[in-house]
């Protein structure tokens, strides 16, 4: 019984303890999403056949890969293109905050973004070709969250580029407004407003 009733006080401790500091006793089921499981989900099954040998990108689509990469404003031609190709790779959606009806990032991004720099400039994906695809619910106009969701992915390259110095053509950033929602059937929901990080190419396949 004393047991019990100490295990008991030192979790109410804790719990006054993180209310006082602001701290959400929840913090990494809000979404937050850590470095190793960005890192795990890049690496997945998906890249390989069922033999267990990774699928090989084609030439082609390695080619439309290192041309967007380079392209710093995307056509929809290209934005079509590369979405076909992101369907077969590796990706992992990551709720990265900004302020309202705006491309600039809040404080309450900066851990999020941090365990996404952490997980691009590791031995598993340091210099891998990476799309940022950002996302938008279906509010607005069209044109507004195309516009809307192409500066947010911006932000993040940008980010990722001067906090982490990875190379610019290793990021490709896009942006899909609301035409590619998470949870279509509640296209206002919050899901919808993401980024979207694509594994498009790794290391050995890029530079081939």
């Amino acid at each position: 019984m004393m047991i019990r009733q100490i295990n008991i006080s030192l979790a109410l401790a804790a719990a006054v303890l993180a209310g006082s500091l602001g701290i959400s006793m929840t913090a990494t089921q809000a979404g937050e999403v850590s470095s190793q499981q960005i890192r795990d989900q890049l690496k997945t099954s998906k890249t390989r056949s069922l033999s267990g040998a990774r699928a090989a990108i084609s030439p082609e689509d390695l080619a439309t890969i290192k041309r967007v990469s380079r392209t710093r404003s995307l056509s929809a031609g290209d934005r079509n293109q590369i979405a076909a190709i992101a369907a077969k790779r590796p990706t992992i959606d990551l709720e990265i905050n900004f302020d309202y009806n705006s491309a600039t990032l809040s404080p309450r991004a900066e851990p999020q973004l941090k365990s996404l720099g952490d997980a691009l400039t590791s031995s598993d994906l340091k210099n891998a070709i990476v799309m940022l695809a950002g996302h938008t619910d279906a509010k607005g106009g069209d044109d507004y969250n195309q516009n809307l969701s192409e500066r947010r992915a911006e932000a993040v390259k940008s980010y990722l580029i001067e906090r982490y110095r990875i190379r610019p053509d290793n990021l490709v950033a896009v942006g899909y407004g609301e035409k590619q929602l998470k949870t279509s059937a509640d296209p206002f929901a919050a899901e919808n407003r993401r980024v979207q990080i694509v594994n498009m190419a790794e290391h050995d396949e890029a530079t081939n």
